[in-house]
């Protein structure tokens, strides 16, 4: 659209906080939410003061390739604090999708070597939350903290269902990381669920009932 200004991704709301007196901010997001099968994973991510990068950003807007070497650049960095957490395809079915991702929050954050004074997480507010938040709708793309969260949570759910795809080739996880594509549910229909899928969602109920 004509005159709409762009976004970039940038530690801007960071240093806002940092501006209140604040210095360990973490961001927060997931990977996972939708697919048939395997878990949700949330990371947690405190990048140090004056952090920029010339690529990360929102890992949807980013190749597997560069992914990956975020990942890898990310974790190798002493400076950097981070921590994941999975929750399986089994406390999904228990406490429903929402919650389970919010938990995965909860425990990406509390997982992190140092407590952050605030956190900014992607998305909407997640409420209980047991330190200061602010949401960002959009905030993989507008937070370098989310970014990294996002890269994070992204890259470890794919490797995750990349090993799921050797124990269950049927299925062809690598191919779609659990996501309901036509193939997925073809095999769903013709299989029938693994122990890895969310049996809450719909189109894997069904196939376990034979519908």
């Amino acid at each position: 659209m004509k005159g709409a200004v762009t976004q970039i991704c940038s530690l801007a709301h960071e240093d806002k906080l940092r501006a209140r007196g604040l210095r360990f901010i973490a961001g927060v997001d997931e990977a996972g939410r939708g697919p048939l099968a395997g878990p949700v994973v949330a990371a947690a991510v405190i990048l140090p003061a004056g952090y920029s990068h010339p690529v990360l950003n929102d890992s949807k807007k980013l190749t597997s390739r560069k992914r990956d070497a975020l990942f890898a650049e990310l974790t190798a960095d002493a400076a950097i604090l981070w921590s994941v957490a999975v929750v399986e395809p089994g406390e999904i079915d228990r406490i429903n999708i929402l919650r389970a991702t919010h938990e995965g929050m909860r425990r990406a954050v509390a997982g992190l070597t140092m407590v952050p004074e605030h956190v900014l997480i992607d998305g909407l507010p997640v409420r209980p939350f047991p330190i200061e938040q602010t949401a960002l709708v959009g905030g993989d793309g507008l937070s370098f903290s989310i970014a990294a969260a996002s890269v994070i949570a992204k890259v470890t759910r794919d490797r995750l269902m990349l090993a799921l795809d050797t124990q269950f080739p049927i299925y062809e996880f690598a191919k779609h990381k659990g996501y309901g594509t036509a193939a997925h549910l073809a095999a769903l229909r013709k299989y029938g669920p693994c122990p890895h899928h969310r049996r809450s969602f719909l189109p894997v109920r069904q196939a376990e009932l034979g519908l």
